[in-house]
């Protein structure tokens, strides 16, 4: 390590602190030295965690990269990092595509990795996606694949890669976005620039008065001290996959009032619940047996070092030991569970750990192990299922599924393998088979089921089902759970329009933010007419929640895109135009607005505009396959049959699996006669198509050609996709007949 840090701390005499330009005092707090002056134990303790240095001006003592003429080169990605004049620099692709040396103003986190903040102008912060690797002290690449093009949403110039957008609410003290939408600009400021005590603890300029006052032994000294309460919603805040709902995070209030959770989506969470994406601990958490019975994230974790209570299994042994703690007797989390008969490993090996078969590991950006926080206990026996991880074979490299089940079969028996679990139902419906609804169902049912699994539950049921969950989602809808109702309001979403109403208008009044913020958007089908009363009260209130959760992410296209949607689902056209357009200014690159934007002009009879959107959007985004798609059709519209073939064509080439593209195309080279050219574009896609209108296109374009023996292996194919089809079943015959004729 001293090999690394001499070269930087050799280069010249440190410089005089800089101050920080986006350090201001915000109405309610104070200096965050102001804390220190008081509370030096806390301090002190708080000075060693990585939560202190989560964010840093640049300078020889916060950057532990190594500056020093040093290059990257890798997948298509280079920088070269220098020192001049005593400031760090990079000398790296830019956002027009040239190379150009940029300044590193900030670091940002400090282990087992480090990224470096570059000022683009216009108040953008942007990270490196270049980081250092502070274990192995070398530089990485944190993309995936081939790098992103400049311009684009994954560009380290990017919108994925802004501090004000993705990074800003956890890493400083009260952190303000201050987005300005006229001018594309961000006026951002924090009181910072790390996480300080009244990251925590709320502004302190309350309780420097009381405090002052106490000190003076004042007549009248209130009895609140004036700081937030410190609990796990504090936690939650910055340790959850999570959408802002309000503009300023205030610590000590609900977290489902200031965010809205990401619930158990198959492409963030494994079927039985453990970590995929990063989600962080909130969302495993809840699912464990310990937040059920009480757990908080301080009886495990010390509140201002943010380090672990206790060494090894004595960490779990504070309540997993042969008495219970009075606090859980009602759980009984008792038993002799640190020994060899429990873990079967020898005491003091890899195996014996606790958290290390109870909270596997699993890496994010590329060198960061988090553990899994739900506690899960090993199933490798769903491993071999369904991919999920299991602490044996990630333990134990190179052994199989198979041999760690038969090992847990001759420790335990097999009664293990017939524990309950959700990954069954979750594993089938992430396959969008109908089969899950009804299991589904079953934990929605199923109090004891934690709310966050019951939330999910109802919302996978309606994406797979519809209409046919409406009673459920009713039900659902009053829980006394928030992330149940949570759960039913995004539910609300993929029910027939007429049906959410009532499902879910409940919801609207709801006691919990998220809930109503969720509701509004499902009910934005939902015209003045339908409500009455009370209802149109609440209506018109949960969409005061929408704007304000909109304006708080207004730099996110993402947002403004559905926005723009509910806004014209609502008949304001002329705002949602303005919502997609302004989508499409903070990312040129999101296909979603610019759809959007042209189907309203469509919708409203401008084809021709509508025709301009996807040609505009096009030439930003050629290799677009819905963009090449939407413009065919919209050439199609306008009759240019040439030029929408062409685009058709295109589409099927950029995503040669979308059957849609394939069938279109091949239904627009028909009607200009091109028939053995359509019929063409099916004879390779036969093999693993599960699309019923692609065959019967081909069909359709076969026994118009006359080629039967091709036409066979579609009428076959789709009679496999239909068995019950009698017409399907006859076409099989008349063409075996027919081809049997011919030979």
């Amino acid at each position: 390590m001293l090999g690394f840090a001499a070269p930087i701390a050799a280069a010249e005499t440190s410089p005089p602190p800089a101050t920080d330009p986006l350090v201001a005092r915000h109405d309610g707090f104070v200096d965050e030295k102001t804390c220190t002056s008081c509370h030096t134990e806390q301090a002190a303790a708080f000075a060693k965690s990585h939560h202190a240095k989560a964010m840093a001006f640049a300078d020889d003592k916060a950057v532990r990269a190594d500056f020093n003429n040093t290059r990257f080169e890798r997948d298509g990605v280079a920088a070269d990092f220098f020192r001049r004049d005593r400031r760090f620099f990079v000398r790296t692709e830019g956002p027009d595509g040239k190379p150009a040396d940029f300044e590193v103003k900030y670091t940002f986190a400090y282990e087992p990795l480090q990224q470096y903040l570059v000022d683009l102008g216009g108040g953008r912060l942007q990270a490196l996606d270049i980081a250092w690797d502070t274990k192995k002290h070398e530089w990485f690449w944190l993309g995936e694949g081939s790098a992103a093009k400049p311009g684009s949403t994954f560009h380290w110039t990017g919108p994925f890669y802004r501090w004000n957008r993705t990074c800003i609410d956890c890493h400083s003290t009260d952190p303000r976005t201050n987005f300005e939408s006229q001018t594309n600009e961000y006026k951002s400021s924090y009181v910072a620039t790390s996480i300080g005590c009244q990251s925590c603890h709320g502004g302190g300029a309350k309780h420097v008065e009381w405090a002052r006052a106490k000190a003076a032994n004042a007549s009248k000294v209130a009895a609140n001290p004036g700081l937030a309460r410190v609990d796990s919603n504090t936690c939650y805040a910055c340790h959850a996959r999570r959408s802002r709902l309000v503009g300023d995070h205030r610590p000590g209030g609900s977290f489902l009032d200031h965010f809205s959770p990401a619930l158990l989506r198959s492409d963030l969470y494994f079927p039985d619940g453990q970590i995929r994406d990063e989600v962080f601990e909130y969302g495993s958490f809840l699912q464990s047996k310990m937040a059920n019975a009480g757990v908080t994230c301080v009886d495990c974790h010390r509140t201002h070092e943010g380090t672990v209570k206790a060494a090894g299994n004595a960490l779990c042994t504070q309540c997993h030991a042969e008495t219970a703690p009075e606090r859980f007797t009602s759980n009984d989390p008792s038993g002799a569970f640190d020994t060899p008969a429990h873990t079967h490993h020898p005491q003091g090996s890899a195996g014996a750990f606790c958290v290390n078969c109870h909270m596997p590991e699993r890496t994010y950006m590329k060198v960061d192990p988090r553990r899994d926080h739900s506690f899960v206990i090993p199933r490798p026996d769903l491993s071999a299922l369904y991919g999920t991880p299991n602490a044996c074979t990630s333990c134990h490299q190179g052994k199989t599924n198979d041999w760690a089940s038969e090992s847990l079969d001759g420790w335990y028996g097999k009664d293990w393998r017939k524990r309950p679990t959700i990954a069954h139902a979750f594993a089938e419906a992430a396959r969008n088979g109908g089969a899950a609804v009804e299991d589904l169902r079953k934990f929605l049912a199923d109090r004891e089921q934690p709310g966050i699994v019951r939330g999910s539950a109802i919302a996978e049921m309606s994406r797979l089902d519809g209409a046919a969950t409406a009673a459920n989602v009713r039900a659902a809808a009053g829980d006394p759970d928030p992330l149940v109702r949570l759960g039913a309001a995004e539910a609300a979403a993929n029910l027939p329009p007429q049906l959410r109403l009532d499902a879910v208008g409940v919801l609207l009044g709801d006691e919990t933010r998220a809930v109503r913020v969720a509701a509004a958007k499902a009910l934005g089908t939902t015209r003045s007419l339908d409500l009455r009363g009370d209802q149109r009260r609440a209506f018109d209130a949960a969409v005061d929640d929408l704007r304000a959760y909109v304006q708080a992410n207004a730099d996110s296209a993402e947002t403004q895109n559905n926005h723009g949607t509910f806004l014209f689902e609502q008949g304001s056209t002329a705002e949602a135009e303005k919502a997609f357009r302004r989508a499409i200014v903070l990312d040129p690159t999101l296909s979603g607005s610019h759809i959007n934007l042209a189907e309203l002009y469509r919708a409203v009879g401008d084809n021709e505009r509508s025709e301009h959107a996807y040609a505009e959007a096009v030439v930003a985004n050629p290799d677009r396959a819905d963009l090449r798609y939407g413009h065919g059709l919209s050439l199609v519209r306008q009759k240019a049959m040439a030029d929408a073939i062409e685009e058709l064509e295109a589409a099927v080439r950029l995503d040669p699996s979308n059957s849609r593209y394939r069938t279109t195309a091949a239904i627009a080279l028909d009607a200009v006669g091109r028939t053995d050219d359509a019929f063409a574009l099916f004879v390779s896609a036969v093999g693993g198509a599960t699309d019923a209108n692609l065959f019967a296109t081909a069909i359709q374009l076969g026994l118009k050609l006359g080629r039967y023996e091709e036409t066979l292996r579609f009428a076959e194919a789709l009679a496999d996709l239909q068995p019950t089809d009698l017409r399907t079943t006859e076409l099989v015959r008349q063409l075996k007949k027919a081809v049997q004729h011919r030979r």
